[in-house]
């Protein structure tokens, strides 16, 4: 299911005041091997699987959420799957500051524990609320603020790249998941399993 468009454009709008620059419009090309092979986005499941999920998401998405567990049982039980998450942060601003403190937590090797507090965390999320799921995931909270603040640049632009992927892309909001040669939204745990049967059955066909 896709959030509505104006509040995409206005979360859009957050990210870019906190990072001029970058060019977004229609046109863009697709760079298939960055949205595949981005090298500071962070993944989880068989690197070496035969069926790559990359998903555009959004903390404060309730659709998001509401996915989040069927995806990852799907992940750990097929052990084929490489997942890729692109924190795509378009519908508020604590959007942006929960994206960035799980990029931070990925210096110490804790993004898929701030991931996974955070989409558990039901509701809009505040800032106050946002800081406490991280550290009750038992993330260092001190090493988080330094990384957080060290390595600001290229948090920032890896959201950048993310946004300008999704822009290029045309979508139109959260969730959005590619699955081998498909898009899909929204999905139970049997909806992912068929959108991953039908994506091997699609690369193996002739």
């Amino acid at each position: 299911m896709q959030q509505d468009r104006r509040r995409i454009i206005a979360g859009l709008a957050v990210l870019l005041a906190a990072a001029p620059g970058l060019a977004l419009g229609q046109g863009s090309e697709i760079d298939v091997e960055a949205i595949l092979n981005d090298p500071e986005a962070p993944a989880s499941g068989n690197p070496k699987g035969d069926v790559t999920i990359v998903a555009f998401l959004d903390y404060n998405c309730p659709f998001c959420k509401k996915a989040a567990p069927d995806l990852a049982r799907l992940v750990k039980e097929d052990g084929r799957i490489r997942l890729v998450y692109k924190d795509w942060p378009v519908i508020a601003e604590t959007s942006v500051y929960a994206a960035q403190l799980a990029l931070a937590a990925a210096y110490q090797g804790a993004y898929a524990k701030a991931h996974d507090a955070l989409m558990a965390t039901r509701g809009r999320l505040g800032r106050e609320q946002i800081g406490a799921a991280v550290k009750a995931a038992g993330i260092d909270m001190a090493r988080l603020e330094t990384d957080l603040n060290a390595r600001s640049a290229s948090i920032t632009a890896l959201l950048r790249r993310n946004m300008a992927q999704a822009e290029s892309l045309g979508l139109q909001g959260t969730p959005t998941y590619l699955i081998g040669p498909f898009r899909t939204s929204t999905q139970d745990y049997a909806g992912f399993k068929q959108v991953v049967a039908d994506a091997r059955k699609k690369q193996t066909s002739p």
